[in-house]
């Protein structure tokens, strides 16, 4: 897969480096025609679910919860059917991930751009087999991260 993506906000103008631009909101953004927006398309499915998104709020502070938990979101069924289309679009040509976000250093297109970054690297699995062994079964954190504060097996 190229490495050829990017996150942008989507009410930045259009560039010809874009490549295949997709909106990955679940909300279309404020005070945006769809005529301007300029998409080739709107992947509401590969959003975050509306409880997730209302608990993180956009908060840095909680980045690294909202990635593990969005991670896990991401292996259900329209959610694993929209990031495979997206792999599909990113192994063709140039990919740019739109969000309304203005942080889109923390947002949901910042994870969805590392997840398909990591496919290209061998030995990084996208099925949620594959990422079983990584999350503790205590806590539900990633390991490679670091275990969720009093969790047992944190010592282990």
């Amino acid at each position: 897969m190229p490495s050829g993506i990017r996150v942008r906000r989507v009410y930045d103008p259009p560039s010809p480096d874009d490549g295949a631009r997709v909106l990955v909101d679940r909300i279309w953004p404020r005070g945006l025609r769809k005529d301007a927006a300029r998409l080739d398309e709107w992947a509401k499915d590969v959003a975050p679910s509306t409880e997730l998104r209302q608990w993180y709020g956009h908060d840095p502070a909680r980045f690294g919860e909202f990635r593990v938990r969005y991670l896990s979101e991401l292996y259900g069924g329209p959610q694993r059917a929209a990031l495979g289309r997206l792999r599909a679009l990113a192994s063709a040509r140039p990919l740019t991930l739109l969000t309304a976000t203005r942080d889109v250093e923390h947002s949901q297109a910042a994870v969805l751009a590392r997840l398909l970054r990591q496919d290209d690297q061998p030995g990084q699995g996208g099925d949620a087999a594959c990422w079983a062994s990584l999350v503790c079964p205590e806590c539900g954190a990633m390991t490679s991260e670091g275990h969720r504060e009093g969790c047992g097996l944190a010592s282990a």
